[in-house]
C-alpha cells in the first residue's frame, strides 16, 4: 500500500492548440464520428417522461457506467463536469418505468424480441414465475417467491446450487452480501461479471507484484512520458477518459495504441465537454503498433530482447538498474528466457518485423515515465494471464512502478466490477482477495459465525457447463441463481449456453429488466425478481473506480417501482428462509450495517464505514500501490517472470478472429451502426489484401466458419493487421469454443481461427457437411 494521498482534480489546460485538430471544418463535418449532440437530444427525448428524476441521477449520484469514478457530474482527475453518452444511454434503465402486465401474457412474442426490445419494454414489476410448459409469467407474493427458492435450495446439495453476480450498477454492499449469503448457504460456486473480464488481470499483477488493482491513478496519464493502451480502446469503452487523454496530449504525453486494427475512435475523437475539441475534434493516438491477434507476449518479449542487447554495449540505456536491484528477482532467468527467443519466431508471432520491434523498445527505453493500461484485448485470451505478467515485466525492467506518471491500469468498463472480486462474490477468494485457505476460512468463520465451505467452488462457465451432467451428480447445477447477466449474449456458442440453462431445474433472474436468458425454458421452473437500483437503494451504496476510489452514491428521490427490492435485502431474506434456525447470523440492519462489517472484513477498505452522503470518498491503497518500488509480496520485491510464446493455433487457409464493441454497453447495444467506422453490426471487417486473395468486393455477403459455428455478415475492409478480422461481439460469439478456459484464471476463449468465403461459393454446395469437410481439408496442412 502507498502512504502519499491523491491530491485531487487538477485543471485542465484549455488553450486552443490547432496542430491537435483534427480538420478546421466544425464539428467534424463530412468525417464519420459520433454525433453527441443527437445523442444527449435522443436521451432528453427517451427520459421525457420522468426529466426531474433523470436530472437528479445525473448531478448527484455516481455514474453506473464506466468505473472511471465520475460523482455527478465530476471527478477527482479534472475539475469541469464530465458527461458522456454512454451514461446517457444507461440512464433510462433507472428512469423507465415498470413493464405492462399485457407483455408477460405471452412468451413466445417476446421471444420474438431481441435483448434491446425486451429492455423498451420496462421494468419487471413485480416477482412472477413460469413453470415448465408454461408461455407465460404469473404473478407471485414475496413470500410465494421466496418460500419456493429457499425449499427447492434445501433439497439440494449446496455444490448443486451457482451464483452469478453482473456488473449492472450493482454496489459494493450487494456483492458483499451476496459472497456471505452463498457461503452461509453452503457454497462457494459464486462468481460475476468483473472476473470474465479481467480476472487475468488480478491474478497476473499478484503472481507478479502482489497487488489486484491498477497500482496508479488517471492523474498519472496526464504529462507521463508514454501512455500505452493494450487491447483497448477506452474511447469507446471509457468515453470520459478522452478528456484525460486531451489532457495529457496537452501536457506532451506520447500516446500509443498497440491492437491489431487502427482504431478509428482513438485515432480522432470530438470530445463534447472540451468546445475546441467538439468543434474541430483532437488527434489522440500518435503512433498505432499492429500486432496479430495473440501477438502481443512476441512482442513485449521483442522489446525485452531488443533492451537486454542494448544493455551489453551500453549498461542503464534500456532498463533501470537500481529498480531492478532493489526491487525484483528472476532478472537473470528472464534475460537468459529473451535471448533463446530468435527473431524469426518473435517476428512471425507478433506480426511485425525486427525493425519494428525494434522501434517501439527503443521509444519505452528513452522515456522516463511510463503508464500501461489494457483492457480485454489482452485479458479474454487462453493466455490472459501471461499477456499481463509481461505488461508488468515491461513495467519493472523500465521501472515504472510505485512513483508519479507511472503505472500499471486495467481499465474497468463498468462502475460495479472493481468491487466485486474485493467483495469475495467469486469462487477462489473471499473478501479481501484473499484466497479460500484455511487462515482465511478461520478467519471469516469466526467473523461471520458460520463454516465457510472448504471445496474449490466453480467459474461461472463450468456452472453452466455442469447442468448437463448426470442425474444424481453431485456437482449438477440444478438452481442458478442470477443477478442481471445475460449468458445467451455474454459467453461463446450461445445455442450450446440455451441448453445448459435449459437443464437446470430452478433459475432465478433478480433483475431490472427481461433479457433473452430470462425467457429460457427450465426443467421446473424460472423466478424473477424484481430489483431496484442503486440510485433507489435505501440508504445509498458505494462503488469503486478503476483507481481504486470508493464514491458514495445517495438514494435519489424520485418514482420507484411498487414491488422492486433493494438486492442485499432480497439475499437476506432468501437465507433466513433457507436457514431459519441461523437467521441471526445472516441479517443486516440496513446499509450502514454493511459497510461497517465490510470495514471490518476488508482492513484495506477501512473508510468506507464513514462515506454517508454525496460526495464522498476515499481511495484505499493511496495514490500508487508499490510506491518506492516495495511490493506486498513475502520479500517485497516484485517477480520478473520468463512467459513462453504461445502456441497461435491457425491452420492453412485460416484468418485469426477477435471481438470488438461498438455502440454499446457490454451486451446491450444502442445502435446497429458503429459511429466510428459507420460499420453494421454484422459486417466483419478485414484487410483489403486478404478480401484480394479471397475474391471477395467490400460490402459483399460472406460466411465466417469453423468448427464452433458459422456467421453470416458483410465484407467491410478496414486498416486492420493482414491475417486477421474482427467480428462485434456478442454477434460473433458463435465463432468460440465452449469450455475453453484460461488456465490461471479461468475466462472464457474470445479468440481463433476461421475460414471466410463469399456466401454464393458457400451456399451453392447444398451437401450441409460442407463446412466441416472444408475445416477438415485445410487443417491437413497446419502451420
Amino acid at each position: 500500500m502507498g502512504k502519499t494521498k491523491h491530491s485531487g482534480p487538477m485543471k485542465l489546460d484549455t488553450r486552443l492548440k490547432p496542430s491537435l485538430w483534427v480538420s478546421p471544418a466544425p464539428l467534424g463535418l463530412g468525417k464519420v464520428k459520433p454525433h453527441h449532440i443527437w445523442d444527449t437530444l435522443k436521451a432528453v427525448y427517451d427520459n421525457r417522461d420522468n426529466l426531474p428524476y433523470a436530472y437528479r441521477i445525473l448531478t448527484q449520484g455516481v455514474c453506473d457506467g464506466c468505473a472511471l469514478g465520475v460523482s455527478g457530474l465530476r471527478d477527482r482527475t479534472l475539475t469541469g463536469p464530465h458527461l458522456c453518452t454512454t451514461r446517457l444511454n444507461v440512464l433510462r434503465l433507472n428512469t423507465m418505468p415498470a413493464i405492462e402486465p399485457r407483455w408477460l401474457e405471452d412468451v413466445s412474442k417476446l421471444r420474438e424480441m431481441d435483448s434491446a426490445e425486451l429492455r423498451k419494454l420496462g421494468r419487471i414489476p413485480y416477482p412472477m414465475i413460469r413453470r415448465k410448459g408454461e408461455n407465460r409469467f404469473t404473478r407471485l407474493t414475496w413470500d410465494e417467491a421466496l418460500e419456493r427458492i429457499a425449499a427447492k435450495i434445501r433439497s439440494i446439495d449446496p455444490k448443486q446450487l451457482a451464483m452469478y453476480w453482473t456488473a449492472r450498477g450493482i454496489t459494493n454492499e450487494v456483492y458483499y452480501t451476496a459472497s456471505k449469503v452463498a457461503r452461509f448457504l453452503g457454497t462457494n460456486n459464486i462468481d460475476n461479471a468483473s472476473r470474465i473480464c479481467h480476472s487475468p488481470s488480478k491474478t497476473a499483477l499478484k503472481r507478479s507484484l502482489g497487488i489486484s488493482a491498477s497500482s496508479c491513478s488517471y492523474k498519472d496519464w496526464i504529462g507521463t512520458d508514454v501512455l500505452v493502451f493494450w487491447g483497448s480502446v477506452a474511447a469507446n469503452n471509457q468515453p470520459v477518459s478522452t478528456k484525460y487523454m486531451y489532457a495529457a496530449k496537452k501536457a506532451g504525453t506520447r500516446i500509443i495504441v498497440v491492437n491489431p486494427y487502427r482504431e478509428p475512435a482513438m485515432e480522432n475523437y470530438w470530445i463534447p465537454s472540451i468546445p475546441e475539441s467538439a468543434l474541430f475534434g483532437t488527434k489522440i493516438v500518435d503512433e498505432f503498433v499492429q500486432v496479430h491477434i495473440g501477438g502481443d507476449i512476441a512482442l513485449m518479449n521483442g522489446v525485452m530482447k531488443y533492451w537486454f542487447e542494448l544493455e551489453k554495449d551500453r549498461p542503464g540505456s534500456a532498463i533501470d538498474r537500481k529498480y531492478v536491484h532493489e526491487h525484483t528477482t528472476g532478472y537473470e532467468e528472464l534475460r537468459k528466457h529473451a535471448a533463446s527467443l530468435s527473431w524469426p519466431a518473435l517476428e512471425k508471432s507478433s506480426g511485425l518485423t525486427r525493425q519494428q520491434i525494434g522501434e517501439f523498445a527503443q521509444t519505452l527505453a528513452s522515456a522516463q515515465t511510463g503508464v500501461f493500461v489494457w483492457s480485454m484485448g489482452l485479458t479474454q485470451h487462453r493466455f490472459g494471464t501471461d499477456n499481463v505478467s509481461q505488461i508488468a515485466n515491461l513495467a519493472m525492467l523500465r521501472g515504472f512502478i510505485g512513483r508519479e506518471r507511472c503505472g500499471l491500469m486495467p481499465i474497468r468498463g463498468h462502475s460495479g466490477v472493481q468491487g466485486a472480486g474485493e467483495m469475495g462474490a467469486e469462487p477462489m477468494s473471499l473478501p479481501g482477495g484473499g484466497p479460500i485457505d484455511e487462515e482465511s476460512r478461520d478467519r471469516f468463520g469466526k467473523l461471520w459465525g458460520f463454516p465457510i465451505p472448504a471445496w474449490s467452488g466453480d467459474i461461472v462457465g463450468l456452472s453452466l457447463e455442469n447442468a448437463l451432467l448426470p442425474d444424481g451428480h453431485e456437482r449438477r447445477t440444478r438452481v442458478f441463481y442470477t443477478s442481471g447477466g445475460n449468458f445467451l449474449e455474454t459467453m461463446p456458442k450461445p445455442e450450446f449456453i440455451r441448453s445448459c440453462l435449459e437443464r437446470m431445474e430452478l433459475r432465478v433472474h433478480q433483475d431490472i429488466i427481461l433479457n433473452t436468458s430470462t425467457l429460457a425454458d427450465a426443467r421446473e421452473e424460472v423466478i424473477v425478481l424484481p430489483a431496484m437500483t442503486r440510485y433507489e437503494q435505501p440508504g445509498g451504496g458505494t462503488s469503486t473506480s478503476t483507481e481504486r476510489m470508493v464514491y458514495y452514491s445517495p438514494e435519489i428521490e424520485g418514482p420507484r417501482i411498487g414491488e422492486a427490492r433493494a438486492e442485499w435485502d432480497i439475499l437476506v431474506d432468501l437465507a433466513g428462509r433457507v436457514k431459519p434456525e441461523h437467521k441471526a447470523k445472516i441479517a443486516f440492519r440496513s446499509v450502514q450495517h454493511i459497510r461497517e462489517e465490510i470495514a471490518e472484513a476488508v482492513l484495506y477498505y477501512d473508510g468506507i464505514q464513514r462515506l454517508s452522503k454525496a460526495g464522498d470518498v476515499f481511495q484505499w491503497g493511496g495514490v500508487w500501490l508499490c510506491e518506492d518500488g516495495i511490493s506486498p509480496t513475502p520479500d517485497g520485491k516484485g517477480r520478473l517472470l520468463p512467459i513462453q510464446l504461445p502456441e497461435l493455433r491457425k491452420p492453412e487457409g485460416h484468418l485469426y478472429v477477435t471481438t470488438r464493441r461498438g455502440k454499446q454497453f457490454n451486451s446491450m447495444v444502442y445502435s446497429r451502426i458503429d459511429p466510428f467506422n459507420a460499420a453494421r453490426r454484422d459486417d466483419v471487417l478485414l484487410h483489403a489484401s486478404d478480401a484480394g486473395e479471397l475474391g471477395i468486393a467490400e460490402g459483399e455477403a460472406i460466411v465466417v466458419y469453423n468448427r464452433n459455428g458459422t456467421m453470416y455478415g458483410r465484407a467491410k475492409f478496414a486498416e486492420i493487421k493482414p491475417g486477421n478480422v474482427e467480428v462485434f461481439w456478442p454477434e460473433g460469439n458463435v465463432l468460440f469454443p465452449v469450455g475453453v478456459y484460461e488456465p490461471h484464471a479461468g475466462i472464457p476463449e474470445y479468440n481463433g481461427a476461421v475460414i471466410i468465403e463469399k456466401a454464393e461459393t458457400f451456399f451453392a454446395f447444398k451437401d450441409t457437411r460442407y463446412a466441416e469437410r472444408r475445416i477438415a481439408e485445410l487443417e491437413i496442412g497446419t502451420e
